[in-house]
């Protein structure tokens, strides 16, 4: 077990889904319901089984492309997320 990036995925992790709104979701369902438990079990299968199909699809993709191709298109598609958050998203600042 590589516990280095066991940690480091954790964190990762971790830090991202704070204040993300899967985490609002979990918070509006949880306070309408009476079992929190439920909701917790809920949310926690959700994110386990999202990072365990981004895992294999990471793994499957690493076998037909080098990690540097895999790390320079992951960088182009979040540059282009941000271009597109920062000037074409007219429609929030209309609604604000």
């Amino acid at each position: 077990m590589n516990w280095h990036l066991l940690g480091l995925s954790f964190i990762t992790v971790f830090l991202s889904e704070l204040g993300d709104k899967s985490q609002l979701a979990a918070i509006a369902l949880s306070g309408r319901s009476k079992s929190t438990f439920a909701v917790f079990l809920g949310t926690s299968g959700a994110l386990l089984l999202t990072s365990l199909l981004g895992a294999l699809a990471g793994g499957a993709v690493s076998e037909l492309l080098p990690t540097r191709i895999l790390k320079a298109i992951a960088a182009v598609g979040f540059a282009i997320l941000a271009i597109r958050l920062l000037w074409f998203n007219k429609e929030v600042e209309d609604v604000g």
